[in-house]
């Protein structure tokens, strides 16, 4: 769902899954020249609260590693974290997108 909507709104996803010692970026994609790691969380109530709370500093450090781990021998460039939440309310889904969630 989050892959559909950012391509939908013009974005081009470089890889899915990318995987490294230190972690997985869920989807890693280009917004119009700026290089987006983007960690995608779903919940099917607010019990635990929201996809994007789940996103903990210890979460964070994980993804931050990773980048660094992918950009290693990749051109330098803009770069930022987005965190995409998904949840069910009566059974329809909801997306929000937070861009620049943390640095």
């Amino acid at each position: 769902m989050a892959y559909g909507w950012l391509t939908a709104h013009g974005w081009q996803i470089l890889e899915r899954n990318w995987r490294c010692r230190w972690g997985e970026i869920d989807l890693i994609a280009d917004d119009h020249g700026t290089r987006v790691f983007v960690e995608v969380k779903a919940r099917q109530s607010g019990m635990f609260g929201s996809g994007a709370e789940a996103v903990h500093r210890k979460k964070q450090l994980r993804i931050r590693r990773a980048a660094s781990a992918y950009m290693q021998n990749r051109p330098e460039g803009p770069c930022r974290f987005d965190v995409i939440s998904i949840a069910w309310r009566n059974s329809t889904p909801q997306l929000t997108h937070t861009r620049d969630a943390y640095s």
